[in-house]
């Protein structure tokens, strides 16, 4: 039987007819000035997009149907991190990220009895040793795991305003890695440059040329057949269909950079949910922001995606707050489908122009970094940071007039809450005096100076 076309028997109608229609609907008013809006990285968005003003399809793989739902776990003690693992795994984890504060951990001990078969485990070290690496890699290799080490000595210049010990150093130290093991160890910490307030133009800039850093400084063996693995940490901001743009762009510019230095290196993009519009106040409506992150984050491709409990901002470590979390990815991976599809956004008129303008925009903005000089001159300068400061800046003055909204905070606000009395950590920008070669890159939420002022008036 000869299959039928549905609707074939209404006629196309092009966008010059929907953009008359719509004219006429305004009664007069300016088609420009009521219905484009431009947002802060300066694209204009329209009211619609057709097919006949389409004129290039942008491809990027993104294998949505193999996202993983990360736990992040903080190994204070290994025991107690150790049986958190295996709790999270049982109650529907699929990977593990460990952050190890320093080198008395003993690798075997923290993952004793830990399912290594189909479980990917993150060790994020936020400090440099050839000898820990061996022990991971010993591990490793011993059991067939599959292990991602996490080591960014710009990222910790960026957060910190230091390098580990110097720069040579550091990256001696990374080449020296690099002939010791195989196990993917480069990590980009560029979730500190969208929670500091850089727009996305910046972040996907910043991205790029924290990762030509690493191309031009690390040894990686051209003539190796064996895929080079860089992981990438994402923050996932509040503007859905920008965000699932941004995702597609960055694996689109990470892949055009990579081949001009390897054949075979690719990267595994770890996204979470921006702190930047989380709240002290309302906290619970932090639950639907990270939520419509986390899909933001699924549907742009992230390789994996951790997701940020609703209490994070002022409660430790919690089991509700971890299972809470954790169920909402489990949520919209079993209930809602979102792992059925590849490339779900492909076709998408609207996604798929944002992605090509924000691709187009961040690969001028790396080309300028480049040509004065680099990613870490210009941090040493103060460019980077002038620049964030300014993208910041224009995003707090809009949630200062209201134009930016954070239901339950700037709107609609609970007069009766009260979270004097429930804070276990300190949810503001903290500040100490120590010396730094640069200026560091500071996280800063939105709300902080009303949240502030509002905790100063309770009883």
């Amino acid at each position: 039987m000869e299959s039928q076309k549905l609707f074939q028997e209404f006629e196309a109608i092009s966008s010059k007819e929907w953009k008359q229609k719509i004219q006429f609907e305004l009664k007069g008013a300016d088609y420009n000035e009521t219905l484009v809006w431009e947002s802060l990285e300066g694209i204009k968005v329209k009211p619609f997009y057709h097919a006949d003003e389409f004129e290039t399809n942008t491809q990027v793989n993104t294998q949505v149907t193999q996202f993983k739902i990360v736990q992040n776990i903080f190994v204070h003690d290994v025991t107690k991190s150790n049986k958190k693992a295996l709790d999270s795994l049982q109650r529907g984890a699929e990977s593990i990220r460990f952050t190890i504060e320093n080198e008395s951990v003993i690798i075997k001990d923290l993952m004793q009895n830990l399912p290594l078969d189909n479980n990917h485990y993150f060790f994020y070290l936020p400090f440099l040793s050839i000898d820990f690496v061996n022990q991971i890699n010993d591990f490793a290799t011993k059991n067939k795991a599959n292990f991602s080490i996490q080591i960014d000595p710009i990222g910790h210049l960026v957060k910190e305003g230091n390098w580990f010990t110097n720069l040579d150093t550091d990256f001696n130290t990374l080449n020296q890695i690099v002939a010791k093991t195989n196990l993917p160890f480069l990590n980009l910490q560029t979730h500190i440059y969208q929670n500091a307030g850089a727009n996305i133009i910046q972040q996907l800039a910043y991205t790029l040329a924290h990762a030509n850093e690493y191309f031009n400084r690390i040894n990686w063996s051209v003539e190796s057949n064996s895929k080079i693995t860089i992981t990438i940490e994402v923050a996932v901001g509040t503007h859905y269909f920008f965000e699932i743009a941004k995702l597609r762009a960055l694996r689109l510019l990470f892949e055009i950079l990579a081949k001009e230095y390897h054949p075979n290196i690719e990267c595994h993009i770890l996204a979470t949910p921006t702190k930047r519009n989380k709240t002290l106040y309302d906290y619970n409506v932090n639950m639907l922001r990270t939520t419509t992150e986390c899909m933001s984050a699924i549907l742009g491709g992230a390789d994996s995606v951790a997701n940020l409990a609703y209490d994070a901002l002022y409660h430790k470590d919690n089991e509700f707050g971890d299972r809470i979390s954790r169920n909402q990815l489990l949520v919209l991976k079993n209930e809602s489908y979102f792992d059925k599809v590849n490339n779900p956004a492909d076709g998408a008129y609207y996604i798929e122009t944002i992605t090509e303008q924000l691709a187009e925009k961040a690969l001028q903005l790396f080309k300028d970094i480049e040509a004065n000089g680099g990613f870490i001159t210009q941090l040493i300068e103060g460019t980077i940071q002038r620049k964030i400061k300014e993208s910041a800046t224009k995003e707090q003055e809009l949630f200062d007039s209201g134009k930016e909204i954070l239901l339950g905070t700037n709107k609609y606000p609970n007069k009766n809450d009260r979270m004097k009395d429930d804070l276990e950590l300190f949810p503001f920008v903290k500040t100490h005096s120590r010396k730094t070669l640069i200026t560091p890159i500071i996280e800063k939420r939105l709300a902080e100076k009303l949240e502030q002022e509002r905790l100063a008036q309770e009883e």
